[in-house]
């Protein structure tokens, strides 16, 4: 067992002592290193070697004075020797290492000084014998146990991923495969670990690596049987004749070495590989982050955007503070100074329960379990103040048996299991720098509790251990964790399966994603538990769709109506991604809830959503995630208010057959003139933004005869016959006896408004305008016929846009426009006196005049924020002045007071869909 840092002091002073007044022979530098080895309480001779024979190119032979093997070359000189050239020595024998032997450290020293290198950090400290005592900690890496200091982008965690990845690689080639291979791989990671943090003796895995298997590799899949038998047997139990080594290997237990698995077979290139891996410094190494990279090594497709999909501990913490981190923090300020109160949240903190109920390599439990021995440390600290402290192991209570997570894949179910020990492990270090005692939690007697299953198919309850007699059952206090991002499109039919079985009394569930499962077996268990006295809150991560559009009404209408939840804390969008190369950017939102009341209501707004958020403390969150009343805005088939219908522009079902550009429809009526007169522009999304130019070929009006005249547009309408009978869908089998029609026909006789189902973020207003009835509009836009100015003008103006920031789902980051949700709900201002409505007509020519007069310009230049002519941004805002008066005198202050209004009329115009929701009180914009 490592030394505590009070008596490595002790033993510094005192060799300090000894050697201060010793003469500076040569010959006895063996002495005076093997003294300062057991100064840490180290064997020098298990773990370094004097006077290291280094072959170096043309040089011949040099030798190292003391060697450690991937982790220190010690040059000694004579009293008074120039330390700089000694330096210098040293590293002139990296040219004759291995790459596996190649250290972090070199230490030069003359008896009286000592001058220590780090290689990584490119720091160097230097201090005299009697000053060794105050520098001990700079040698905590000979201990396994120095502070370390963790980046997510770490090379180290990529490089240790890879060089893991390309051990299972080929271990697979010789036919070791499926859970044996992925439970051997997970044991090698905890060793290699343990080597460097202390769990075992510092070095003594790479010691066993390298001094007791053979150098082609031929007995190492024997000797690791036979340690992974050792691992799990007690000191008691194990031969007495046992190897010196492995007998100094404790006893490990928590079942990861119990299961007793297939011998492999190793070569020379695979034990080169171990040999590699064992030799960085796995104390840097973030068990938060390397499950997750380990388990992408294992996917090929993964590995070439290694770490694309790792939750960063960044976006974790933006889940866990408000969940109940922040409010820790803030309950042991108060408890700070109050020797039993503080007593009492100490024993708090031990009883908290956890699940991740999508917990991957339990990322988001290694982070909350970090964060909360983190907390505890300052607890202790506090609690032990003024005090001596007498025995660390009495002090730390909280443990991993309280953190649960189901996960449904096997292997990084058993990653999060290995990781959790190793985080405590870290933490149990941290312990021990913090006050002075070597701390570690050997044999593993707890271990959290992960289970490998379908989580929409396991009561959560049961991972929990059952009550004692008269007690009433257990419950987690915080659920946590991101969910799959499965869209409702994109589910298979065993996870629509999941979503019918988890929620039958959710009607539509069908247009929900999967994410929607865990948010409503949530709210079902905090249900449950707050029956029977008990309080759950809970935070998941998932994708915006859930907050926008239809989504809404059907997901959370049914949580706040069936479940009583209240939205306790909310993430408006971000980017949710990792700085890795090809990461995966997720357009994501938080959500915090719960089925008690909180005083404290926080939302986190991105005014960049790939920045940091500004925090508002609000009086209520409603699913849409803005501040104001439980409201839900479901389907309606026609305008709540009385305005003209909206739908969608044409949907030819054609395989692209009667569509062109301009040059392939010039080519067309080469070959065919009489065809000319059935072409007309065609317009979507796209090509209205962007000015593109684009061509229909409609032949629903052309008479039988006439079209019988025109044998390439026969071939079209045959083509497209054909696709059509291929298809598997009935209503598409049944246009094939039409083909010269479209499934969807939305022809107006008059012009009529184009309004693109697809607009980029980046603009205010989504680019809205005129179109004639001799273009065609495909279904990538929404027409309005009959609109008037005034229609115009209020769909254009910011009210409007506010509305569809916040109401309408998104594609991506992308405002996605909604007929039934967004239009068909959009609550118009009363009727307006005339001389408003003329207010606005006049305002909403203005914009249709200043677009005309930048006649080369199209809508993308002219409503780009950066191109955005100053004359079209007064006119927009002439006209947002001039419709903000036809809702009521005041003008709005922002966006959220807008929003906030606009729900108040959305009420008064509709019955109130769900409860009371949060308490009105007079508004101010």
């Amino acid at each position: 067992m490592p030394l505590s840092w009070n008596e490595i002091r002790d033993r510094s002073i005192r060799f300090s002592k000894e050697w201060e007044n010793e003469s500076s022979e040569d010959a006895e530098a063996k002495s005076f290193w093997d003294g300062f080895f057991t100064v840490f309480g180290i064997d020098r001779r298990r773990m370094a070697q004097f006077e290291k024979a280094v072959a170096r190119k043309g040089r011949g032979s040099g030798f190292i004075d003391l060697f450690w093997p991937g982790t220190l070359i010690v040059e000694h000189k004579s009293r008074g020797r120039d330390l700089t050239k000694a330096f210098g020595q040293a590293i002139d024998y990296f040219e004759g290492l291995k790459d596996h032997e190649l250290p972090r450290y070199v230490l030069v020293s003359d008896f009286a000084r000592f001058r220590l290198h780090d290689l990584e950090q490119r720091t160097e400290e230097e201090f005299t014998l009697p000053d060794f005592h105050k520098h001990i900690k700079s040698f905590g890496f000979m201990l396994g146990y120095q502070q370390q200091t963790y980046k997510e982008q770490d090379p180290v965690n990529t490089e240790a991923a890879l060089k893991m990845g390309l051990l299972h690689d080929k271990l697979k080639e010789i036919g070791y495969d499926g859970h044996d291979l992925e439970v051997y791989l997970v044991r090698l990671l905890f060793c290699l670990f343990a080597d460097d943090t202390s769990i075992f003796e510092r070095g003594i895995f790479l010691e066993f690596l390298t001094n007791h298997t053979r150098e082609d590799g031929f007995d190492l899949g024997q000797q690791l049987a036979l340690l992974f038998q050792i691992l799990d047997t007690p000191p008691a139990r194990r031969p007495r004749n046992l190897d010196d080594t492995l007998a100094a290997f404790p006893y490990v237990n928590g079942r990861l070495f119990q299961e007793r698995l297939p011998i492999s077979t190793f070569d020379r290139q695979m034990r080169q590989i171990l040999l590699d891996c064992s030799t960085l410094d796995w104390g840097r190494i973030s068990p938060a982050i390397f499950g997750s990279l380990f388990q992408s090594v294992m996917n090929p497709a993964e590995r070439r955007n290694l770490g694309a999909h790792y939750t960063s501990e960044r976006n974790i913490m933006k889940a866990i503070k408000p969940l109940f981190l922040t409010d820790l923090w803030a309950e042991f300020e108060t408890v700070r100074k109050k020797p039993r109160d503080l007593t009492a949240f100490h024993g708090k903190l031990a009883t908290l329960r956890f699940l991740d109920p999508a917990c991957r390599c339990g990322n988001f439990l290694i982070v909350t379990y970090r964060e909360l021995r983190l907390l505890e440390i300052e607890v202790i600290k506090a609690i032990q103040k003024g005090q001596q402290v007498v025995s660390v192991n009495e002090l730390v209570l909280v443990n991993v048996d309280k953190f649960f997570g189901i996960e449904y894949e096997e292997f990084p179910a058993q990653i999060a299991q290995v990781a959790m020990w190793l985080m405590d492990h870290q933490m149990n270090l941290r312990v021990s720098e913090e006050f002075g005692q070597y701390y570690a939690r050997l044999p593993l007697e707890k271990s959290a509790t992960i289970r490998h299953g379908n989580a929409l198919d396991t009561d959560w309850q049961s991972l929990l251990p059952l009550p004692k007699d008269g007690e009433q059952p257990l419950a987690y206090s915080y659920i946590v964790g991101n969910p799959p991002f499965i869209g409702s499109k994109m589910m298979s039919a065993t996870q629509r399966a999941d979503i019918q079985r988890v929620m039958p009394r959710v009607e539509g569930n069908g247009v929900l994603d999967y994410v929607s499962g865990w948010y409503w077996k949530a709210g079902l268990y905090m249900q449950g538990r707050a029956a029977s006295g008990r309080t759950t809150r809970t935070a998941f991560v998932s994708t915006n769709s859930v907050v926008q559009g239809e989504q809404v009404g059907i997901l959370w209408g049914s949580l706040l109506r069936d479940c009583g939840i209240t939205i306790q804390f909310a993430h408006q969008t971000f980017k949710w991604s990792n700085e890795a190369k090809g990461n995966a950017a997720v357009f994501c939102i938080i959500v915090g809830y719960g089925t008690a009341d909180v005083p404290t209501k926080r939302l986190y707004h991105y005014d960049d959503v790939k920045g940091d958020p500004d925090e508002l403390i609000v009086r209520n969150i409603n699913p849409y995630l803005v501040e104001g009343s439980n409201v839900v805005v479901l389907r309606r088939s026609k305008p709540l208010c009385p305005v003209p219908e909206i739908g969608i522009g044409n949907k030819p079902i054609d395989g692209g057959h009667y569509l062109f550009t301009t040059e392939q429809r010039d080519e067309f009526i080469q070959k065919e003139p009489q065809s000319a007169k059935w072409f007309r522009r065609w317009l979507g999304a796209d090509e209205f933004i962007n000015g593109y130019e684009r061509w229909c070929l409609w032949l629903g009006d052309c008479p039988p005869a006439e079209l019988r005249q025109m044998p390439e547009a026969l071939k079209r309408v045959q083509a497209v016959q054909k696709m059509r009978l291929e298809s598997k869908r009935t209503s598409t089998l049944k246009l094939a006896a039409t083909p010269t029609r479209f499934q969807v026909e939305n022809m107006p006789t008059g012009n009529y408004l184009i309004i693109p189902e697809v607009s980029s973020e980046r603009r205010r207003y989504i680019p809205i305008g005129y179109e004639s009835p001799e273009t065609l509009s495909s279904n990538l836009v929404k027409i309005i016929p009959n609109a008037s100015l005034y229609h115009f003008g209020v769909l254009t103006s910011e009210m409007h846009m506010t509305w569809v920031r916040y109401i309408w789902g998104r594609l991506e980051s992308r405002f996605r426009y909604s007929k039934d949700i967004v239009y068909n709900n959009f609550p118009w201002p009363m009727p307006p006196a005339e001389k408003q409505m003329k207010a606005v007509e006049a305002a909403a020519q203005t914009v249709l005049d200043v677009r005309a007069s930048f006649a080369g310009s199209t809508l993308a230049d002219l409503y780009d924020p950066l191109t955005m002519p100053p004359a079209l941004v007064n006119a927009h805002a002439t006209l947002d002045r001039a419709v903000d008066h036809c809702y009521r005198p005041a003008a709005f202050a922002n966006a959220v007071k807008r929003m906030e209004f606009l729900f108040d009329l959305y009420e008064q115009y509709t019955v109130p869909l769900l409860g009371t929701g949060a308490k009105k009180g007079k508004r101010n914009g």
